[in-house]
């Protein structure tokens, strides 16, 4: 059995240009182009589409998570870009910072802790 390997994520929102935007922005701001943002090699597709909400009614039902070596740096990252943080927290397994775009969905920056 195959074991498979995620390439991409389909976002779907009623305004894409400014979602597309926004992502651009704050998690790649040195792509240009059109078509997917590719964040590290996993594609991030922004589609207008009828069949959804403007705004996300439970953004914790899926979380983005970005896994980060240094948190700080990219915090400070997301600050400059004008993020909504929705928290912050050091926990036993890493730090966490949780935020959200423009529709309300939650991403997360993840900084594990080690195992020594």
């Amino acid at each position: 059995m195959t074991t498979l390997k995620p390439g991409s994520m389909l976002l779907g929102t009623t305004r894409p240009a400014e979602l597309r935007a926004w992502y651009i922005k704050a998690l790649a701001p040195e792509f240009s182009g059109d078509g997917p943002i590719d964040l590290g090699g996993f594609l991030l597709v922004i589609d207008g589409r009828d069949d959804v909400e403007a705004k996300n009614n439970e953004p914790g039902r899926v979380i983005m998570n970005f896994h980060v070596d240094d948190f700080d740096a990219v915090e400070t990252q997301l600050k400059a870009a004008g993020v909504e943080w929705i928290s912050v927290a050091d926990r036993e397994s890493g730090k966490f910072g949780t935020f959200a775009d423009p529709d309300g969905n939650y991403l997360q920056i993840i900084m594990w802790k080690k195992n020594d």
